[in-house]
């Protein structure tokens, strides 16, 4: 029993404390961060709808220059279903061509639209945008948070509320103290370890086995940090890797942002995951193995968590790495179609980024197999020869 309210006291302990860091972090950011605020100056309106009725659908074919194209107008009735205007019925356009709007789906009675207005000499004139898809999207994480609950119960609830304050640190604290102006290396470093210790926290409680798991994988991050600053410099990277970047950087014309800096946490943060995965598995592993030969010495503990981690170290490796390739395998293919050149292509800095988040990542998950074994050993062992 009192173990019992040892844990319940560790777990509301661990839930205050990040409450509390995601309440300070947040006032203390919020002032200066124009997050989810329109700073682009324009008065266009954005509303959520649902389509009602089409009211006329027509297809012309345009040119321009020596290329034709079909266009299509789709004109329909909407009813506003959000805000101010919530049951407002108005007029929206959709306009779909072969050219630039390739693959969009026309609309249908019923679907969920976002639809932008425009004022010309007093009248406003609403146009299509992206459809709904959070509701799907919601489902989708709905499903996963309950498959969660089903196989781990109540580690599985420990692992929903630990990605729940994740996903809050990094949109709630770390990227509005980017927009806000405030160092990313150090904002970084910050969230890294915020991250680390609550989740260790939450899934294995106030333990030997969750402080071996944190070093391991704080070692292993701080590598895949040292890694990327120094290959960043050595290859003279500017973090102009793509128009998001660039638009990143004119957010603040009078201050701007340091684009290097995000790559360096975009790694670091990218990294954490594999790493804590592996920090953990290698620390459970060593524990286990610790009850059941207590008397095994800190030498043949530590070759141990070495063999095991030497299984592990293939696969996440890979994970990292394919993870990296198929979330740029757009990029990569219209860059290989138009280079004439691989050695070309392989030097451009959006690859080159691409690479080192991989590699500094991989690196990373390496160094962490032997810091968490070592540290593991030390906190486990038994006897010291």
């Amino acid at each position: 029993m009192m173990k019992r309210y040892k844990e319940l006291l560790q777990y509301s302990l661990t839930v205050l404390l990040s409450v509390l860091f995601l309440i300070l972090g947040w006032l203390l950011v919020q002032d200066k961060a124009e997050l989810f605020q329109n700073t682009s100056g324009s008065n266009s309106e954005e509303v959520l709808c649902q389509v009602l009725e089409i009211t006329d659908d027509d297809q012309t074919i345009g040119a321009l220059g020596d290329m034709y194209y079909l266009e299509r107008k789709i004109e329909f009735d909407a009813q506003i279903l959000r805000g101010s205007r919530k049951g407002q019925i108005i007029s929206v356009v959709q306009q779909i061509d072969n050219v630039t709007t390739l693959g969009v789906e026309a609309v249908e009675i019923g679907d969920r639209i976002f639809a932008y207005s425009t004022e010309t000499e007093g009248e406003v004139s609403w146009s299509a945008g992206d459809y709904y898809r959070s509701g799907q999207i919601g489902w989708l994480i709905a499903f996963f948070c309950l498959a969660l609950l089903l196989f781990g119960r109540r580690k599985g609830f420990h692992t929903v509320l630990s990605l729940a304050l994740t996903c809050a640190a990094v949109f709630v604290v770390f990227v509005p103290s980017i927009l806000a102006g405030y160092n990313p290396y150090l904002w970084s470093c910050l969230t890294c370890l915020y991250v680390i210790v609550m989740t260790l926290a939450l899934v294995s409680g106030f333990s030997r086995k969750s402080l071996a798991s944190a070093l391991g994988c704080a070692g292993g991050v701080l590598v895949a940090g040292i890694m990327t600053t120094v290959m960043s410099a050595l290859m003279k990277l500017s973090g102009f890797v793509d128009d998001d970047s660039l638009y990143v950087y004119l957010l603040n014309p009078d201050q701007p942002i340091d684009l290097k800096s995000i790559i360096f946490a975009a790694n670091i943060i990218g990294a954490l995951g594999a790493t804590m995965d592996v920090a953990m598995s290698l620390s459970s592993s060593l524990y286990e193995l610790s009850e059941q030969a207590p008397d095994l010495s800190f030498a043949e503990m530590f070759r141990s968590g070495i063999h095991i981690g030497q299984d592990i170290m293939g696969t996440m490796a890979n994970t990292l790495v394919l993870a990296y390739i198929g979330s740029s395998l757009s990029t990569v293919l219209l860059f290989v179609s138009y280079q004439a050149s691989l050695l070309q292509l392989l030097n451009r800095e959006l690859i080159i980024v691409e690479l080192l988040q991989a590699l500094s990542g991989s690196i990373g998950i390496l160094f962490t197999i032997p810091i968490s074994a070592l540290i593991a050993s030390f906190l486990y062992r038994k006897k010291t020869c």
